[in-house]
Protein backbone atom coordinates (compact mmCIF):
# COMPACT_ATOMS: atom_id res chain seq x y z
CA UNK A 1 0.00 0.00 0.00
CA UNK A 2 1.26 3.50 -0.84
CA UNK A 3 2.22 5.57 2.21
CA UNK A 4 0.10 8.69 2.68
CA UNK A 5 3.23 10.86 2.57
CA UNK A 6 4.48 9.38 -0.70
CA UNK A 7 3.52 11.57 -3.69
CA UNK A 8 1.41 9.75 -6.27
CA UNK A 9 3.11 9.81 -9.73
CA UNK A 10 1.32 12.36 -11.91
CA UNK A 11 2.82 11.38 -15.24
CA UNK A 12 5.85 9.84 -16.90
CA UNK A 13 8.34 12.28 -18.43
CA UNK A 14 11.54 11.70 -20.40
CA UNK A 15 14.05 14.57 -20.24
CA UNK A 16 16.62 14.57 -23.07
CA UNK A 17 19.55 16.98 -23.10
CA UNK A 18 23.23 16.45 -23.93
CA UNK A 19 24.18 18.97 -21.20
CA UNK A 20 24.30 16.95 -17.99
CA UNK A 21 23.73 19.84 -15.57
CA UNK A 22 20.70 21.16 -17.46
CA UNK A 23 19.23 17.66 -17.78
CA UNK A 24 19.72 16.84 -14.10
CA UNK A 25 18.33 20.18 -12.89
CA UNK A 26 15.22 19.90 -15.04
CA UNK A 27 14.63 16.29 -13.95
CA UNK A 28 15.04 17.25 -10.28
CA UNK A 29 12.48 20.05 -10.63
CA UNK A 30 9.92 17.75 -12.24
CA UNK A 31 10.45 14.96 -9.71
CA UNK A 32 9.75 17.52 -7.00
CA UNK A 33 6.35 18.06 -8.63
CA UNK A 34 5.51 14.37 -8.28
CA UNK A 35 6.29 13.25 -11.84
CA UNK A 36 8.11 10.03 -12.71
CA UNK A 37 11.16 11.23 -14.66
CA UNK A 38 13.67 9.37 -16.84
CA UNK A 39 16.77 10.94 -18.35
CA UNK A 40 18.64 10.44 -21.62
CA UNK A 41 21.82 12.12 -22.88
CA UNK A 42 21.36 11.30 -26.58
CA UNK A 43 18.59 10.80 -29.09
CA UNK A 44 19.42 7.13 -29.54
CA UNK A 45 19.25 6.55 -25.80
CA UNK A 46 15.90 8.37 -25.71
CA UNK A 47 14.47 6.19 -28.52
CA UNK A 48 15.37 3.11 -26.49
CA UNK A 49 13.34 4.44 -23.56
CA UNK A 50 10.41 5.44 -25.81
CA UNK A 51 10.27 2.00 -27.40
CA UNK A 52 9.36 0.54 -24.01
CA UNK A 53 6.10 2.49 -24.04
CA UNK A 54 6.51 4.00 -20.57
CA UNK A 55 6.57 7.72 -21.45
CA UNK A 56 3.70 10.23 -21.53
CA UNK A 57 5.74 13.36 -22.29
CA UNK A 58 9.02 13.95 -24.10
CA UNK A 59 10.91 17.07 -22.97
CA UNK A 60 13.89 17.44 -25.29
CA UNK A 61 16.48 20.00 -26.25
CA UNK A 62 16.49 21.05 -29.91
CA UNK A 63 20.24 21.40 -30.41
CA UNK A 64 21.99 18.10 -29.68
CA UNK A 65 24.62 15.92 -31.31
CA UNK A 66 24.63 13.61 -33.18
CA UNK A 67 20.81 13.40 -33.30
CA UNK A 68 19.09 16.76 -32.90
CA UNK A 69 15.73 17.36 -31.23
CA UNK A 70 13.73 17.57 -34.46
CA UNK A 71 15.02 14.19 -35.64
CA UNK A 72 14.30 12.69 -32.23
CA UNK A 73 10.77 14.11 -32.39
CA UNK A 74 10.14 12.58 -35.82
CA UNK A 75 11.42 9.16 -34.86
CA UNK A 76 9.83 9.31 -31.42
CA UNK A 77 6.36 9.91 -32.89
CA UNK A 78 6.85 6.93 -35.18
CA UNK A 79 7.59 4.74 -32.13
CA UNK A 80 4.84 6.28 -29.96
CA UNK A 81 2.24 8.18 -32.06
CA UNK A 82 0.32 9.30 -28.94
CA UNK A 83 3.43 10.85 -27.37
CA UNK A 84 3.26 14.49 -26.23
CA UNK A 85 6.44 16.56 -26.73
CA UNK A 86 7.77 19.88 -25.50
CA UNK A 87 10.89 21.26 -27.19
CA UNK A 88 13.56 23.23 -25.29
CA UNK A 89 15.66 25.77 -27.16
CA UNK A 90 18.28 28.24 -25.96
CA UNK A 91 17.99 30.36 -29.07
CA UNK A 92 14.38 31.47 -29.02
CA UNK A 93 14.16 30.57 -32.68
CA UNK A 94 10.57 30.93 -33.83
CA UNK A 95 11.39 29.01 -37.01
CA UNK A 96 12.65 25.98 -35.09
CA UNK A 97 9.70 26.10 -32.70
CA UNK A 98 7.16 26.32 -35.51
CA UNK A 99 8.87 23.48 -37.37
CA UNK A 100 8.79 21.32 -34.23
CA UNK A 101 5.09 21.97 -33.66
CA UNK A 102 4.34 21.32 -37.31
CA UNK A 103 6.05 17.96 -36.93
CA UNK A 104 3.85 17.07 -33.98
CA UNK A 105 5.27 18.73 -30.85
CA UNK A 106 2.69 20.01 -28.39
CA UNK A 107 4.62 23.09 -27.21
CA UNK A 108 8.07 24.65 -26.79
CA UNK A 109 9.90 26.53 -24.05
CA UNK A 110 12.86 28.90 -24.35
CA UNK A 111 15.95 28.38 -22.16
CA UNK A 112 16.62 29.70 -19.62
CA UNK A 113 13.00 29.17 -18.60
CA UNK A 114 11.23 30.05 -15.38
CA UNK A 115 10.19 27.14 -13.18
CA UNK A 116 6.56 28.25 -13.16
CA UNK A 117 6.46 28.41 -16.96
CA UNK A 118 7.85 24.89 -17.31
CA UNK A 119 5.41 23.52 -14.72
CA UNK A 120 2.48 25.10 -16.57
CA UNK A 121 3.45 23.79 -20.00
CA UNK A 122 4.21 20.30 -18.68
CA UNK A 123 0.88 20.15 -16.86
CA UNK A 124 -1.04 21.17 -19.97
CA UNK A 125 0.77 18.63 -22.15
CA UNK A 126 0.07 15.81 -19.70
CA UNK A 127 -3.59 16.80 -19.46
CA UNK A 128 -3.78 16.48 -23.22
CA UNK A 129 -2.21 13.01 -22.98
CA UNK A 130 -4.84 12.02 -20.39
CA UNK A 131 -7.61 13.32 -22.65
CA UNK A 132 -6.36 11.24 -25.57
CA UNK A 133 -6.15 8.19 -23.34
CA UNK A 134 -9.71 8.82 -22.13
CA UNK A 135 -10.92 9.00 -25.73
CA UNK A 136 -9.21 5.69 -26.50
CA UNK A 137 -10.75 4.10 -23.39
CA UNK A 138 -14.16 5.42 -24.36
CA UNK A 139 -13.85 3.78 -27.78
CA UNK A 140 -12.93 0.49 -26.10
CA UNK A 141 -15.83 0.72 -23.65
CA UNK A 142 -18.19 1.58 -26.50
CA UNK A 143 -17.18 -1.56 -28.39
CA UNK A 144 -17.57 -3.70 -25.28
CA UNK A 145 -20.94 -2.17 -24.41
CA UNK A 146 -22.26 -2.85 -27.90
CA UNK A 147 -20.87 -6.35 -28.19
CA UNK A 148 -18.20 -5.22 -30.64
CA UNK A 149 -15.08 -5.89 -28.58
CA UNK A 150 -14.04 -8.71 -30.93
CA UNK A 151 -14.17 -6.35 -33.94
CA UNK A 152 -10.77 -4.80 -33.36
CA UNK A 153 -9.78 -1.80 -35.44
CA UNK A 154 -10.30 1.93 -35.76
CA UNK A 155 -9.81 2.31 -39.50
CA UNK A 156 -12.47 4.11 -41.51
CA UNK A 157 -13.58 0.80 -43.04
CA UNK A 158 -14.15 -0.78 -39.63
CA UNK A 159 -15.93 2.29 -38.28
CA UNK A 160 -18.31 2.23 -41.23
CA UNK A 161 -18.94 -1.48 -40.72
CA UNK A 162 -19.70 -1.16 -37.00
CA UNK A 163 -21.92 1.88 -37.55
CA UNK A 164 -23.96 0.03 -40.16
CA UNK A 165 -24.07 -3.08 -37.97
CA UNK A 166 -25.45 -1.15 -34.99
CA UNK A 167 -28.13 0.44 -37.15
CA UNK A 168 -29.46 -2.84 -38.50
CA UNK A 169 -29.02 -4.88 -35.31
CA UNK A 170 -32.21 -3.67 -33.62
CA UNK A 171 -34.36 -4.73 -36.56
CA UNK A 172 -35.15 -8.27 -37.64
CA UNK A 173 -33.90 -7.67 -41.17
CA UNK A 174 -32.07 -10.54 -42.81
CA UNK A 175 -28.38 -9.70 -43.23
CA UNK A 176 -25.93 -10.92 -45.85
CA UNK A 177 -22.30 -10.71 -44.74
CA UNK A 178 -19.75 -10.73 -47.54
CA UNK A 179 -16.00 -10.98 -47.10
CA UNK A 180 -12.94 -13.05 -47.92
CA UNK A 181 -12.00 -16.09 -45.87
CA UNK A 182 -10.43 -15.15 -42.56
CA UNK A 183 -11.91 -11.65 -42.32
CA UNK A 184 -14.14 -12.48 -39.34
CA UNK A 185 -17.62 -12.86 -40.83
CA UNK A 186 -18.83 -15.01 -37.93
CA UNK A 187 -17.58 -12.40 -35.44
CA UNK A 188 -19.70 -9.83 -37.28
CA UNK A 189 -22.72 -12.14 -37.10
CA UNK A 190 -22.20 -12.70 -33.36
CA UNK A 191 -21.89 -8.95 -32.76
CA UNK A 192 -25.11 -8.45 -34.72
CA UNK A 193 -26.87 -10.99 -32.49
CA UNK A 194 -25.36 -9.63 -29.26
CA UNK A 195 -26.71 -6.15 -29.93
CA UNK A 196 -30.13 -7.29 -31.11
CA UNK A 197 -33.30 -7.77 -29.08
CA UNK A 198 -32.67 -11.52 -29.51
CA UNK A 199 -29.40 -11.44 -27.57
CA UNK A 200 -30.87 -13.52 -24.72
CA UNK A 201 -31.81 -16.30 -27.17
CA UNK A 202 -29.57 -18.82 -28.99
CA UNK A 203 -27.01 -17.91 -31.63
CA UNK A 204 -26.67 -21.00 -33.83
CA UNK A 205 -23.95 -21.16 -36.53
CA UNK A 206 -23.74 -23.65 -39.38
CA UNK A 207 -21.07 -23.90 -42.07
CA UNK A 208 -22.60 -25.21 -45.28
CA UNK A 209 -19.19 -26.02 -46.78
CA UNK A 210 -18.36 -28.35 -43.86
CA UNK A 211 -21.46 -30.54 -44.20
CA UNK A 212 -22.22 -32.91 -47.07
CA UNK A 213 -25.22 -32.12 -49.25
CA UNK A 214 -27.10 -35.19 -48.03
CA UNK A 215 -26.78 -34.19 -44.37
CA UNK A 216 -27.24 -30.44 -44.70
CA UNK A 217 -31.02 -30.57 -45.10
CA UNK A 218 -31.36 -32.82 -42.06
CA UNK A 219 -28.97 -30.62 -40.08
CA UNK A 220 -30.97 -27.46 -40.72
CA UNK A 221 -34.55 -28.75 -40.85
CA UNK A 222 -34.32 -31.87 -38.68
CA UNK A 223 -35.70 -35.30 -39.49
CA UNK A 224 -38.28 -37.83 -38.37
CA UNK A 225 -37.46 -41.26 -37.01
CA UNK A 226 -36.92 -43.65 -39.91
CA UNK A 227 -36.73 -40.87 -42.52
CA UNK A 228 -33.51 -42.43 -43.86
CA UNK A 229 -30.99 -45.08 -42.95
CA UNK A 230 -29.46 -44.21 -39.61
CA UNK A 231 -32.34 -41.96 -38.49
CA UNK A 232 -33.02 -43.96 -35.34
CA UNK A 233 -34.90 -41.14 -33.60
CA UNK A 234 -36.59 -37.84 -34.34
CA UNK A 235 -34.16 -34.93 -34.36
CA UNK A 236 -34.71 -31.19 -34.17
CA UNK A 237 -32.94 -29.12 -36.80
CA UNK A 238 -30.90 -25.98 -36.30
CA UNK A 239 -33.84 -23.78 -37.32
CA UNK A 240 -35.75 -25.10 -34.32
CA UNK A 241 -32.74 -24.78 -32.02
CA UNK A 242 -32.37 -21.13 -33.07
CA UNK A 243 -36.07 -20.35 -32.48
CA UNK A 244 -36.29 -16.86 -30.99
CA UNK A 245 -32.64 -16.18 -31.78
CA UNK A 246 -30.29 -15.94 -34.75
CA UNK A 247 -29.26 -18.61 -37.26
CA UNK A 248 -25.93 -17.89 -38.95
CA UNK A 249 -25.66 -19.71 -42.30
CA UNK A 250 -22.03 -19.51 -43.34
CA UNK A 251 -20.81 -20.18 -46.90
CA UNK A 252 -24.38 -20.19 -48.21
CA UNK A 253 -23.14 -20.14 -51.82
CA UNK A 254 -21.70 -23.64 -51.36
CA UNK A 255 -25.20 -25.18 -51.48
CA UNK A 256 -27.01 -26.89 -54.35
CA UNK A 257 -29.98 -25.41 -56.25
CA UNK A 258 -32.25 -28.04 -54.65
CA UNK A 259 -31.28 -27.04 -51.15
CA UNK A 260 -31.51 -23.34 -52.06
CA UNK A 261 -35.11 -23.89 -53.14
CA UNK A 262 -36.01 -25.47 -49.77
CA UNK A 263 -34.22 -22.72 -47.87
CA UNK A 264 -36.09 -20.07 -49.84
CA UNK A 265 -39.46 -21.61 -48.96
CA UNK A 266 -38.54 -21.70 -45.29
CA UNK A 267 -37.54 -18.02 -45.35
CA UNK A 268 -40.74 -17.06 -47.16
CA UNK A 269 -43.15 -19.05 -44.98
CA UNK A 270 -41.36 -18.93 -41.62
CA UNK A 271 -41.97 -22.67 -41.34
CA UNK A 272 -39.80 -25.79 -41.43
CA UNK A 273 -40.66 -29.35 -42.31
CA UNK A 274 -38.47 -32.06 -40.88
CA UNK A 275 -37.22 -34.59 -43.39
CA UNK A 276 -39.76 -37.41 -43.46
CA UNK A 277 -42.62 -35.34 -41.97
CA UNK A 278 -45.46 -33.45 -43.65
CA UNK A 279 -46.37 -31.20 -40.73
CA UNK A 280 -44.89 -27.69 -40.81
CA UNK A 281 -43.51 -26.08 -37.66
CA UNK A 282 -43.51 -22.31 -37.13
CA UNK A 283 -40.13 -20.80 -36.25
CA UNK A 284 -39.13 -17.25 -35.31
CA UNK A 285 -35.54 -16.96 -36.48
CA UNK A 286 -33.42 -14.10 -37.68
CA UNK A 287 -31.14 -15.09 -40.55
CA UNK A 288 -27.58 -13.90 -41.03
CA UNK A 289 -25.95 -15.51 -44.07
CA UNK A 290 -22.35 -15.18 -45.22
CA UNK A 291 -20.23 -15.95 -48.24
CA UNK A 292 -16.63 -15.46 -49.34
CA UNK A 293 -17.62 -15.46 -53.01
CA UNK A 294 -18.87 -12.72 -55.33
CA UNK A 295 -22.51 -13.67 -54.86
CA UNK A 296 -23.74 -11.41 -57.66
CA UNK A 297 -21.44 -13.25 -60.06
CA UNK A 298 -22.79 -16.54 -58.70
CA UNK A 299 -26.31 -15.32 -59.54
CA UNK A 300 -25.32 -14.24 -63.07
CA UNK A 301 -23.63 -17.59 -63.66
CA UNK A 302 -26.83 -19.37 -62.51
CA UNK A 303 -25.07 -21.07 -59.61
CA UNK A 304 -27.16 -19.28 -56.99
CA UNK A 305 -30.87 -18.57 -57.10
CA UNK A 306 -31.67 -14.94 -57.78
CA UNK A 307 -34.84 -14.99 -55.67
CA UNK A 308 -32.93 -16.42 -52.69
CA UNK A 309 -30.24 -13.78 -53.16
CA UNK A 310 -32.81 -11.01 -52.88
CA UNK A 311 -34.38 -12.70 -49.87
CA UNK A 312 -31.00 -12.84 -48.09
CA UNK A 313 -29.63 -9.50 -49.22
CA UNK A 314 -32.01 -7.22 -47.32
CA UNK A 315 -28.99 -5.54 -45.71
CA UNK A 316 -25.43 -6.14 -46.89
CA UNK A 317 -22.49 -5.96 -44.49
CA UNK A 318 -19.10 -6.07 -46.21
CA UNK A 319 -16.16 -7.12 -44.05
CA UNK A 320 -13.01 -5.49 -45.50
CA UNK A 321 -9.91 -7.62 -46.09
CA UNK A 322 -6.97 -6.81 -43.83
CA UNK A 323 -4.90 -5.43 -46.71
CA UNK A 324 -7.45 -2.61 -47.02
CA UNK A 325 -7.01 -1.62 -43.36
CA UNK A 326 -3.34 -2.21 -42.59
CA UNK A 327 -3.53 0.60 -40.02
CA UNK A 328 -5.46 -1.87 -37.83
CA UNK A 329 -2.59 -4.39 -37.82
CA UNK A 330 -0.85 -3.00 -34.68
CA UNK A 331 -4.07 -3.08 -32.63
CA UNK A 332 -5.00 -6.54 -33.90
CA UNK A 333 -1.53 -7.95 -33.25
CA UNK A 334 -1.56 -6.55 -29.71
CA UNK A 335 -5.07 -7.96 -29.16
CA UNK A 336 -4.04 -11.45 -30.24
CA UNK A 337 -0.83 -11.30 -28.22
CA UNK A 338 -2.64 -10.27 -25.03
CA UNK A 339 -5.09 -13.11 -25.54
CA UNK A 340 -2.18 -15.51 -26.03
CA UNK A 341 -0.48 -14.18 -22.88
CA UNK A 342 -3.54 -15.13 -20.82
CA UNK A 343 -2.88 -18.78 -21.69
CA UNK A 344 0.90 -18.66 -21.36
CA UNK A 345 3.15 -18.74 -18.28
CA UNK A 346 5.62 -16.54 -20.18
CA UNK A 347 4.07 -13.25 -21.34
CA UNK A 348 5.42 -11.75 -24.55
CA UNK A 349 5.48 -8.19 -25.88
CA UNK A 350 5.66 -6.76 -29.38
CA UNK A 351 8.64 -4.70 -30.47
CA UNK A 352 8.14 -1.62 -32.65
CA UNK A 353 10.25 -3.21 -35.39
CA UNK A 354 8.04 -6.32 -35.38
CA UNK A 355 4.95 -4.16 -35.88
CA UNK A 356 6.66 -2.33 -38.75
CA UNK A 357 7.57 -5.72 -40.23
CA UNK A 358 3.95 -6.88 -40.11
CA UNK A 359 2.80 -3.65 -41.73
CA UNK A 360 4.76 -4.57 -44.90
CA UNK A 361 2.55 -7.61 -45.52
CA UNK A 362 -0.85 -7.75 -47.25
CA UNK A 363 -2.13 -10.85 -45.38
CA UNK A 364 -3.67 -13.13 -48.04
CA UNK A 365 -5.21 -15.09 -45.13
CA UNK A 366 -6.56 -11.88 -43.56
CA UNK A 367 -7.12 -11.54 -39.80
CA UNK A 368 -6.96 -15.31 -39.27
CA UNK A 369 -3.45 -15.37 -40.76
CA UNK A 370 -2.32 -12.53 -38.48
CA UNK A 371 -3.74 -14.36 -35.47
CA UNK A 372 -1.85 -17.52 -36.42
CA UNK A 373 1.38 -15.57 -36.94
CA UNK A 374 1.13 -13.96 -33.50
CA UNK A 375 0.32 -17.23 -31.74
CA UNK A 376 3.18 -18.98 -33.53
CA UNK A 377 5.62 -16.23 -32.59
CA UNK A 378 4.46 -16.25 -28.96
CA UNK A 379 4.94 -20.01 -28.78
CA UNK A 380 8.35 -20.25 -30.48
CA UNK A 381 10.21 -17.00 -29.78
CA UNK A 382 13.37 -17.26 -27.68
CA UNK A 383 13.11 -13.79 -26.11
CA UNK A 384 10.22 -12.13 -24.30
CA UNK A 385 10.14 -9.32 -26.86
CA UNK A 386 8.92 -10.47 -30.27
CA UNK A 387 11.19 -9.33 -33.12
CA UNK A 388 10.71 -9.25 -36.92
CA UNK A 389 12.50 -12.59 -37.33
CA UNK A 390 9.81 -14.21 -35.16
CA UNK A 391 7.23 -13.49 -37.89
CA UNK A 392 8.09 -15.39 -41.10
CA UNK A 393 6.00 -13.89 -43.90
CA UNK A 394 5.12 -15.63 -47.13
CA UNK A 395 6.79 -14.01 -50.18
CA UNK A 396 3.50 -13.88 -52.11
CA UNK A 397 2.06 -11.70 -49.38
CA UNK A 398 4.74 -9.04 -49.41
CA UNK A 399 3.57 -5.50 -50.17
CA UNK A 400 5.54 -4.23 -53.15
CA UNK A 401 5.76 -0.59 -54.22
CA UNK A 402 3.50 0.20 -57.16
CA UNK A 403 2.41 3.33 -58.96
CA UNK A 404 -0.75 4.82 -57.45
CA UNK A 405 -3.35 7.03 -59.19
CA UNK A 406 -2.26 10.65 -59.15
CA UNK A 407 1.31 9.83 -58.14
CA UNK A 408 4.53 9.66 -60.13
CA UNK A 409 5.60 6.06 -60.80
CA UNK A 410 8.13 4.52 -58.49
CA UNK A 411 11.70 4.34 -59.71
CA UNK A 412 12.37 1.39 -61.95
CA UNK A 413 14.38 -1.34 -60.33
CA UNK A 414 16.31 -4.21 -61.77
CA UNK A 415 14.38 -7.45 -61.91
CA UNK A 416 17.30 -9.76 -62.52
CA UNK A 417 18.84 -12.15 -60.01
CA UNK A 418 21.18 -9.41 -58.67
CA UNK A 419 18.27 -7.16 -57.62
CA UNK A 420 17.86 -6.93 -53.85
CA UNK A 421 14.27 -5.60 -54.08
CA UNK A 422 12.79 -2.76 -52.05
CA UNK A 423 14.05 -2.01 -48.58
CA UNK A 424 11.77 -2.20 -45.54
CA UNK A 425 11.71 1.61 -45.32
CA UNK A 426 10.65 1.85 -48.99
CA UNK A 427 7.88 -0.70 -48.50
CA UNK A 428 6.51 1.12 -45.43
CA UNK A 429 6.74 4.49 -47.20
CA UNK A 430 4.86 3.23 -50.24
CA UNK A 431 2.11 1.71 -48.05
CA UNK A 432 1.70 5.07 -46.28
CA UNK A 433 1.66 6.88 -49.61
CA UNK A 434 -1.11 4.66 -50.99
CA UNK A 435 -3.22 4.95 -47.84
CA UNK A 436 -2.99 8.77 -47.82
CA UNK A 437 -3.71 9.11 -51.54
CA UNK A 438 -6.76 6.85 -51.31
CA UNK A 439 -8.08 8.81 -48.34
CA UNK A 440 -7.53 12.09 -50.19
CA UNK A 441 -9.46 10.72 -53.16
CA UNK A 442 -12.38 9.88 -50.85
CA UNK A 443 -12.46 13.11 -48.84
CA UNK A 444 -10.88 15.70 -51.13
CA UNK A 445 -10.24 19.00 -49.39
CA UNK A 446 -11.41 17.90 -45.95
CA UNK A 447 -8.04 17.01 -44.39
CA UNK A 448 -9.61 16.64 -40.95
CA UNK A 449 -11.66 13.69 -42.24
CA UNK A 450 -8.58 12.29 -44.01
CA UNK A 451 -6.64 12.40 -40.73
CA UNK A 452 -9.59 10.86 -38.85
CA UNK A 453 -9.84 7.98 -41.33
CA UNK A 454 -6.12 7.27 -41.10
CA UNK A 455 -6.18 7.45 -37.30
CA UNK A 456 -3.60 10.23 -37.01
CA UNK A 457 -3.65 13.86 -35.96
CA UNK A 458 -3.84 16.63 -38.55
CA UNK A 459 -0.28 17.59 -37.61
CA UNK A 460 0.97 14.06 -38.23
CA UNK A 461 -0.88 13.95 -41.55
CA UNK A 462 0.78 17.17 -42.73
CA UNK A 463 4.16 15.85 -41.59
CA UNK A 464 3.74 12.60 -43.51
CA UNK A 465 2.47 14.37 -46.63
CA UNK A 466 5.48 16.66 -46.65
CA UNK A 467 7.89 13.76 -46.18
CA UNK A 468 6.19 11.83 -49.01
CA UNK A 469 6.07 14.95 -51.22
CA UNK A 470 2.27 14.79 -51.47
CA UNK A 471 0.56 18.09 -52.10
CA UNK A 472 -2.90 18.69 -50.57
CA UNK A 473 -5.74 20.06 -52.71
CA UNK A 474 -5.41 23.80 -53.26
CA UNK A 475 -8.48 24.60 -51.12
CA UNK A 476 -7.72 22.02 -48.42
CA UNK A 477 -9.14 22.75 -45.01
CA UNK A 478 -8.40 21.26 -41.58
Amino acid sequence: MTDATTPIPRGRILVVDDQRNMRATTALLLRGEGYTVSEAATGEEALGVLSQGQVDLLLTDLKMEPMDGLTLLKRGLEVAPRLQAIMMTAFGSIESAVEAMRLGAYDYVTKPFKEGELRYRVERALERAKLQKAVDNFATEFNQRHGLSALVGRSQAMRELTTRLLRVAQSDATVLIQGESGTGKELVARALHTHSRRSGQPFVPVNCAAISETLLESELFGHAKGAFTGAVKTRRGLFEEADGGTLFIDEVTETSPTFQSKLLRTLQDGEVRRVGESTALRVDVRIAAATNRDIELEVREKRFRQDLYYRLNVVMLRVPPLRERLEDVPALAEHFLQRSNLRSPRPRRLSATAVEHLMTYNFPGNVRELENLVEQAAALAEADELLPEDFPLRPQGRVLPAASPGLPPTDARATGPESSGPTLAEVVEEAERRAIVQALERHGVDLARVADELGVSSTTLWRKMKRLNLRPPADARE
